[in-house]
């Protein structure tokens, strides 16, 4: 469990996942990845060093948003607390 501090280690936009977090996705959760805001991320995980971005406004078969898997430094943040306002 995450302190009131710190978002998740492991976050996903999408419903169906096991690691989607209403609770956080409402407080509103952003991400920075290498250093620049990302505004398009559907998942992360900080300890594996990934974002998965999705990719402009096309869907596969399914009706999922199609992503890329990038690797790096992922720096999650509560939008609410951000001191870079």
């Amino acid at each position: 469990m995450s302190d009131a501090q710190t978002p998740p280690d492991r976050l996903s936009v999408n419903p169906a996942s096991p690691y989607h977090d209403a609770a956080a996705l409402e407080r509103g959760v952003g991400v920075r990845f290498k250093g620049v805001e990302k505004t398009n991320v559907d998942e992360y995980c900080v300890s594996e060093g990934w974002v998965r971005l999705s990719v402009g406004k096309t869907v596969d078969r399914n009706g999922n948003a199609m992503t890329v898997k990038l690797q790096g430094a992922v720096e999650p943040y509560f939008q609410d607390l951000d001191p870079a306002e």
